[in-house]
């Protein structure tokens, strides 16, 4: 399987195992909610965040920036089954955990969202705010 070059995104890019900073644990449940739900960062810094589904129902994480999530929760509810393999994205069914790593190289305010049809538009997001160094 041939590996893609991490892609720059506003929010950051794809992290390395080799380089996490910091472990976050994120947990979702069917109550349409992350905990935490709000997050600060360094611009820089590498976290290996950890999603525990808690919930009986599929959840994802996705980062992003309010309009990218805006545009992607809209594109859900026409195509719900929309598949997803980016690396910013991490889809955790009920019961499971999953794994991502990013590196915040951009400063600003972002956010995360579960992009599932309705679990969006009830709420289910959170922000992320990258300290400039």
């Amino acid at each position: 399987m041939m590996q893609h070059a991490p892609q720059q995104k506003p929010w950051g890019i794809a992290g390395q195992a080799d380089k996490v900073d910091r472990s976050v644990e994120i947990r979702m449940d069917d109550s349409m909610r992350f905990t935490p739900e709000r997050l600060q960062v360094k611009q820089g810094e590498t976290i290996r965040f950890v999603h525990r589904n808690e919930g009986e129902l599929m959840h994802e994480f996705v980062l992003g920036t309010r309009q990218t999530l805006d545009e992607h929760a809209a594109e859900m509810l026409k195509a719900p089954g929309m598949a997803h393999g980016e690396a910013y994205m991490a889809h955790v069914a009920p019961a499971q955990q999953g794994e991502m790593i990013w590196t915040f190289n951009q400063a600003g305010e972002f956010e995360f969202a579960c992009l599932i049809a309705g679990h969006y538009q009830a709420g289910m997001r959170g922000s992320i705010e990258v300290l400039a160094e």
